[in-house]
């Protein structure tokens, strides 16, 4: 009964302080209380050379969408800077590692694979692993993004170009070209699931303007990643957690870095969307219900 009241306790905590912060970080709470300072303009590296670009990525049962996101960096290497590619991921996932492992044995010019293993708490917490690559990166700039994200021809290249010589705390693409909600049965879906180098129809794909640096288009100074972290400061979206959290801390990470992003020109940047959800449970009422406004939010915004 003492372990019940203590973990009954926890959780109510646990549902206040997520609102607490929520609410935060609409504005109404100022930053400097959680974070009192962020590296300025003079202490952040200018790189005007050859830039290094970390992506960092998490996965959880989506490895036949993190298929085309490492697929596309096979098939369109970057020329004019370095990137070391970052995942997230449990050895519990099994898709996911023999992806991993598959592209391991793939050479690409200017790419570095840097798989990081979690155990699925941690991993669930997607702050947490982003705060760890924050902390702890060598690059000249950051990109926190997500499996589905795909890096088309000349994105990566057409971002260094638009780096060098910046030193904003945050950028974020002004476009970005995605699918309608695929079930998982589309042929799409289905071709990712197995290990091979693909590409994608690009015609399958249409075009929308981003405002702000959303969850995976946030594009962080490594100078700030690595001052800053990712949340660091605030307990709660650093704690494991035994079932994929919602991802709030996206908006709480742009409220402590005073900026809701510049945007920038960044081409061939396309994003699969998919209306089932690999964190959540098959055939319940409660993913039911999530699919369904899903849907009617696509098609509110169409």
């Amino acid at each position: 009964m003492e372990t019940l009241i203590k973990h009954i306790k926890t959780h109510w905590t646990d549902k206040i302080l997520g609102l607490f912060f929520r609410f935060a970080a609409s504005g109404k709470i100022p930053a400097k209380w959680f974070l009192a300072t962020i590296p300025s303009k003079a202490e952040r590296a200018i790189n005007s050379e050859r830039l290094t670009l970390e992506i960092v990525s998490h996965c959880w049962k989506y490895a036949h969408l993190l298929d085309y996101q490492l697929s596309s960096l096979v098939n369109y290497p970057p020329t004019q800077l370095n990137v070391i590619v970052t995942v997230f991921y449990s050895s519990e996932d099994a898709d996911t590692v023999a992806m991993l492992d598959f592209f391991a044995e793939q050479t690409v010019n200017n790419i570095t694979w840097n798989w990081q293993e979690l155990p699925k708490e941690k991993l669930f917490r997607r702050s947490i692993g982003r705060n760890q690559a924050a902390l702890n990166t060598q690059a000249d700039w950051v990109w926190f993004t997500d499996c589905d994200l795909v890096f088309h021809h000349y994105c990566l290249d057409g971002l260094a170009e638009s780096l060098k010589g910046k030193s904003e705390v945050l950028f974020f693409p002004l476009q970005e070209r995605i699918t309608t909600l695929l079930t998982e049965t589309d042929p799409i879906l289905v071709k990712g699931a197995k290990p091979q180098v693909l590409d994608i129809d690009t015609s399958n794909f249409h075009t929308v303007n981003i405002t702000r640096a959303t969850g995976p288009l946030q594009i962080t100074n490594g100078t700030v990643a690595r001052s800053c972290g990712y949340c660091k400061t605030i307990g709660i979206y650093q704690k494991p957690e035994n079932h994929w959290c919602k991802a709030y801390e996206d908006r709480a990470f742009r409220w402590l870095l005073r900026s809701q992003g510049v945007g920038i020109d960044i081409p061939g940047i396309y994003r699969i969307q998919h209306i089932t959800k690999g964190r959540y449970k098959k055939g319940t009422i409660k993913t039911r219900l999530r699919q369904n406004i899903r849907r009617m939010r696509e098609k509110n915004s169409n």
